[in-house]
């Protein structure tokens, strides 16, 4: 027994916003596209839309996530998801876009390594160090 498939809506030009982003790999389910896109963290052309808006090449769609806005011009419409190589060419990074990830992101780095890191659990010999150092008069 098959399923019938969904009529292909990429075919006549008509793509709705939350399968765009989960196509194009923005999102990995729809339900989180949604979830975004109602929390006002997605945005065409810098306003505010429902999941279900149309998408058309041309549109500067941008999404917030993790304190990043990443800024892309639609390309291509698909409502299927397929490999990231093919989800890569429904989008194209704008440079300024670009430009603010990578120090972003070189930014966070440097903030990591400042961060003393915590080795863990101390052993037995380090424990009994600390011991003794607290118990000196």
């Amino acid at each position: 027994m098959t399923r019938p498939r969904e009529p292909d809506d990429a075919a006549d030009g008509r793509v709705r916003l939350d399968k765009w982003l989960w196509a194009a790999r923005l999102f990995k389910t729809r339900a989180l596209a949604v979830t975004a896109i109602d929390a006002g963290q997605v945005r065409i052309d810098d306003a505010r839309v429902k999941p279900a808006h149309t998408v058309r090449p041309g549109m500067r769609i941008s999404v917030r996530r993790a304190g990043l806005v990443l800024e892309v011009d639609v390309r291509a419409l698909s409502a299927r998801r397929a490999s990231a190589t093919i989800a890569a060419t429904l989008y194209a990074e704008t440079a300024g876009s670009v430009e603010r990830r990578e120090r972003f992101l070189a930014e966070r780095a440097a903030a990591a390594a400042q961060v003393p890191r915590f080795p863990g659990r101390p052993t037995k010999r380090d424990r009994r160090k600390l011991e003794d150092f607290l118990n000196e008069p």
